[in-house]
């Protein structure tokens, strides 16, 4: 399944949680909304292999916009990285990418919506060996001030507050 969840309802973690400790649900998180187009947007991917990459892109501009540091844009991009292979191993079109800036404390938002649970895994996953996949909610546990999900009636989004320097 896809982020190891198929949840209703939203989780989220704080920097002061172990990793993999997922504190009760607290309610839906709606996709934020861009105060101005500087401020993120939202892009429909392809449900391919090359969408990884093609989200990095994106991001990688628009974060370059922004002016963050290098350290916070390589984190932003691996937690996007993270999202968009998931869903193109492990979930059904459409998928679209969400990114916003957090004015207030300074975090960067981004979810990334799909279609759902797929019936079956993606070709990466059903080609690798189970040591070779399967730590990318680890990863993002690590690196986010909260992350969760959130189903609703066109189908998931998997999310992650992250704190930014720039």
């Amino acid at each position: 399944m896809y982020l190891g969840t198929t949840d209703t309802t939203d989780t989220h973690t704080a920097p002061d949680t172990p990793p993999g400790t997922v504190r009760p649900p607290v309610g839906p998180v709606p996709i934020p909304s861009p105060r101005s187009p500087s401020s993120g947007g939202t892009w429909p991917l392809a449900h391919h292999p090359t969408a990884p990459r093609t989200a990095r892109q994106i991001v990688a501009t628009v974060l370059k916009g922004w002016r963050l540091d290098e350290q916070s844009a390589d984190t932003v991009l691996l937690v996007v990285s993270e999202l968009v292979t998931n869903a193109i191993e492990h979930a059904q079109p459409p998928v679209a990418l969400h990114l916003h800036r957090e004015h207030v404390g300074d975090r960067v938002w981004v979810g990334l919506t799909d279609g759902g649970p797929a019936p079956t895994h993606g070709a990466w996953t059903t080609t690798c060996a189970p040591e070779e996949h399967g730590r990318g909610l680890d990863i993002i546990d690590t690196l986010a001030h909260s992350h969760g999900t959130h189903t609703h009636n066109t189908g998931t989004t998997h999310w992650a507050r992250l704190t930014i320097r720039g």
